[in-house]
C-alpha cells in the first residue's frame, strides 16, 4: 500500500524510461554541485530544488489510478516544463526582485498562483490527499480568517500578500523545510542509495544473523537488529521494511512466528530506524534548523532514546518466543561473523567517517559530500562490493527518485509553515493547549501526544513533525519543558506514527512481503511499539536522556530505571514474564512502569518496589504451578 492513498511509481519504459533516468542522475549531480562547489543563495538552490522534484513528480506519479501507468500524459508532460519553469523563474528574476524591493508585477503573482497549483498537485500525487488539504485550509486560513471564532480570528491578509509570503520569500514554499531538503536530507538520501549500491544492506542483514540468530527470537531478533542498522543510513521506515523485511520476514515464518507477527516485527523495527543516529530521518535536519542548534546535538540526544526503542522491541520479540517456545536458528544456516566482517566489514567505514566528520563539528552537508567519496572508494576494496558505472547511475538515478516524496511534502508543508508565522496561530494553539491541560504537564504531553498521532495517521513523519513542532511544541516549551525535548517528544509521536492503526504505512508495507492480513500486522505492529511509546515521556521528564546536563552518575541511574520500566512496559503488553499473566499483575506492571518514567528519589522506589512485589508473586505462582 503506497503512502496516504498516492498512486503507484509508473513503470516506465523505452525512451520515456531512459529520458526519466537521465534527467533523475542529471537531478543528483546538480544537487551535488549545488551543494559542494554552488556559493548559490538559500532561495535560489531552495527554487532549483523544487522545480526539478515537481518534474520528476509529473513523470514518475499518474494523476489518477485511471491514467496510464507505463508513459506519461501530454498534460503530465506539459506540467513537467511548468514544474520546471517556476524554479528558473526564481532563480532568473530574484536579483530584479530585490532591486524592485519586493514589489511583485504581474508577471511574479501568475508565477506564484502556478507554483503554489502545481506544488498542491505533486503533493496529491506522491504524499497523498490529506496534506495537500490541509495546506489548503491553512491558506484560507491566512485570507478569511475573521470568520473563524474567538481566539482563532485574525484580521485575514490580502491574496496578494499571501502569494508574496508564499513564493517570493523564504517564508512560505522556500522556506527552512525546503531548505534541508535541497542540502541534507538530498545528500543523505544519495549516500543512502551509494551505501544500498555496494550491498551494505546484505552486510547489515550478514552481520545481524551471525550476532543474534541463535538468540530465541531467532530471526525476529535478527530483523530487530538488521532494521535499526539499516536505519543508520536509511531514515525512511518504508525503505526499511522494503530492504531488510524481504529476508527477515520470511526467515521469521520458517522458524515458526505467525505471518502477522513477523510482519509487525519487522513494521515496528523499521519505524524506528527514523529515529536511529547518526543519519536519522528527514526531520532530525528540520530539528536542528527550527532550534538553531548544530546537527551533532540532535544527533547525541537521539542515541539514548533510540536504543530504548529498540531494546524494548527486542525485550517484546524475545518474550514472543518464551510464550511459543521458540528456540534460534541453527548454527549451521548462519553466516560466520569473522567471514563476514573480513569480506564485508570495510562497507561501514563511510558511516564511521560520517561520524567523525559530524563529531568533529563539520556541518551535516560536508559530512554528506565526504560520505559520498568515502563510499565510492571503500567499496573499491573488494571485487564483490565494487561500483561499475551502471552501480554508479542507478545509485545517483535511485537517489534522485527517493527524494521526491520527501522535497514534495516539505514544498506542501511551507505552506502551513508560512501561515503560522504569518498568524501567530503557533502561540494560540500553545495558549489554549496550557489552557485545556489547567497547567499540568502530564495532561500537556497526552494532549500534544494524541495531537502528534492523529497528524501522523494521515502524514509522513517529516510533514507531522513540522506541523506539530510549529504548533504544538511552543505550548510545552512555555510549560518549562527544554526545546530540544520539545521538540524530540513531537519528532517521536510524528516517527511512531507510522505504526499506529488504521493509517499504519509501514505495516501495510510489511503486511504485503509477510502475506498477512493488514490489518493484523498493524495492531500487533502497534503493540510491539506500545512499549516504547512511554519513552518520550521520559525525556520529558529526564532531559539526561538527551544529553542535557549530564552528569555519570544521574545518566547510569536514568538508565537503570529506564531499562527496568521498558522490560515492565514490554511484559504488561505482552502478557508474559516468566509465565502468562494475570489482569492485576498486568495492571499493577503498568503502574510500576509509568512511575519510572517520572525522575525522583520516591517514585523511582515505589516503582521499584511495586515491581520487585509483583515479580515475586509471579514468580511464585509460576513455580507453583509447574510443580503441581
Amino acid at each position: 500500500m503506497k503512502e496516504n492513498n498516492s498512486h503507484s511509481n509508473r513503470r516506465l519504459a523505452g525512451k520515456v524510461a531512459l529520458f526519466v533516468t537521465i534527467y533523475a542522475v542529471f537531478t543528483s549531480l546538480f544537487h551535488v554541485w549545488m551543494n559542494s562547489a554552488s556559493l548559490m543563495i538559500a532561495i535560489k538552490r531552495n527554487a532549483l530544488h523544487l522545480g526539478l522534484m515537481l518534474g520528476l513528480t509529473f513523470l514518475m506519479y499518474p494523476a489518477t489510478k485511471k491514467n496510464s501507468n507505463k508513459k506519461p500524459s501530454i498534460l503530465d508532460w506539459i506540467l513537467f516544463a511548468l514544474g520546471i519553469s517556476i524554479g528558473l523563474y526564481i532563480y532568473v528574476t530574484y536579483d530584479s526582485l530585490i532591486e524592485r524591493s519586493l514589489i511583485p508585477n504581474n508577471t511574479d503573482y501568475v508565477f506564484a498562483i502556478m507554483a503554489i497549483l502545481l506544488t498542491l498537485e505533486a503533493g496529491r500525487r506522491c504524499v497523498g490527499n490529506i496534506l495537500p488539504c490541509l495546506s489548503i485550509f491553512f491558506i484560507l486560513y491566512a485570507k478569511y480568517g475573521y470568520l473563524f471564532p474567538g481566539m482563532l480570528a485574525h484580521k485575514g491578509f490580502s491574496w496578494k500578500r499571501i502569494l508574496t509570503r508564499m513564493y517570493l520569500t523564504d517564508g512560505g514554499i522556500f522556506g527552512v523545510t525546503l531548505m534541508v531538503s535541497a542540502s541534507y536530507v538530498f545528500m543523505f538520501i544519495l549516500f543512502g542509495s551509494f551505501l544500498n549500491k555496494t550491498g551494505t544492506a546484505k552486510f547489515f542483514n550478514d552481520f545481524a544473523l551471525a550476532f543474534a540468530g541463535r538468540l530465541r527470537g531467532g530471526p525476529a531478533q535478527v530483523a530487530v537488529m538488521a532494521s535499526g542498522l539499516m536505519g543508520t543510513i536509511s531514515g525512511s521506515s518504508q525503505a526499511n521494511v522494503a530492504t531488510t523485511g524481504s529476508f527477515t520476514i520470511p526467515l521469521m515464518k520458517e522458524v515458526g512466528y505467525e505471518p502477522r507477527f513477523a510482519g509487525a516485527v519487522e513494521a515496528a523495527a523499521s519505524t524506528g530506524g527514523i529515529l536511529m543516529p547518526p543519519i536519522m530521518g528527514a526531520a532530525s535536519f528540520m530539528m536542528a534548523s527550527f532550534l538553531g542548534i548544530p546537527y551533532v546535538k540532535v544527533m547525541y540526544a537521539g542515541i539514548i532514546p533510540a536504543l530504548f526503542y529498540y531494546f524494548a522491541i527486542f525485550t517484546m520479540v524475545d518474550f514472543e518466543a518464551k510464550k511459543i517456545g521458540l528456540k534460534g536458528m541453527d548454527k549451521d544456516k548462519l553466516p560466520v561473523f569473522k567471514e563476514v566482517m573480513l569480506t564485508q566489514g570495510h562497507l561501514v567505514l563511510p558511516i564511521i567517517i560520517i561520524l567523525i566528520l559530524l563529531i568533529k563539528g563539520l556541518t551535516p552537508l560536508y559530512a554528506a559530500f565526504y560520505g559520498l567519496i568515502a563510499t565510492i572508494v571503500t567499496s573499491s576494496f573488494r571485487k564483490n562490493t565494487r561500483m561499475d558505472f551502471k552501480k554508479f547511475i542507478g545509485a545517483l538515478e535511485e537517489g534522485a527518485k527517493s527524494a521526491v516524496s520527501v522535497a514534495i511534502a516539505c514544498a506542501v508543508v511551507g505552506f502551513i509553515v508560512g501561515v503560522v508565522s504569518m498568524t501567530g496561530l503557533g502561540q494560540v494553539v500553545a495558549h489554549n493547549i496550557i489552557k485545556l491541560s489547567f497547567g499540568q504537564l502530564w495532561l500537556a504531553l497526552i494532549l500534544v501526544m494524541i495531537a502528534s498521532i492523529f497528524l501522523g495517521m494521515g502524514l509522513p513523519a517529516t510533514a507531522c513533525y513540522i506541523i506539530t513542532a510549529s504548533i504544538a511544541a511552543p505550548a510545552l516549551i512555555k510549560m518549562g519543558v527544554r526545546p530540544i525535548a520539545a521538540h524530540f517528544f513531537a519528532f517521536y509521536y510524528g516517527t511512531l506514527s507510522a505504526v499506529v492503526p488504521p493509517v499504519a504505512l509501514t505495516s501495510y508495507t510489511a503486511a504485503g512481503i509477510a502475506d498477512a492480513n493488514p490489518t493484523k500486522v498493524a495492531v500487533t505492529g502497534f503493540k510491539l511499539a506500545l512499549a516504547g511509546i512511554m519513552i518520550p515521556f521520559m525525556f520529558v521528564y529526564s532531559p539526561i536522556i538527551l544529553m542535557e546536563n549530564v552528569t555519570i552518575g544521574s545518566l547510569i541511574m536514568t538508565i537503570i530505571t529506564g531499562l527496568i520500566g521498558i522490560v515492565a512496559l514490554a511484559s504488561s503488553a505482552e502478557n508474559y514474564f516468566q509465565g502468562k499473566m494475570t489482569i492485576l499483575e498486568r495492571i499493577s506492571t503498568f503502574i510500576g512502569a509509568v512511575l519510572l518514567v517520572k525522575p525522583g528519589v520516591m517514585s523511582d522506589l515505589l516503582g521499584l518496589g511495586i515491581l520487585a512485589i509483583i515479580f515475586v508473586l509471579h514468580r511464585m505462582r509460576i513455580r507453583k504451578k509447574v510443580i503441581v
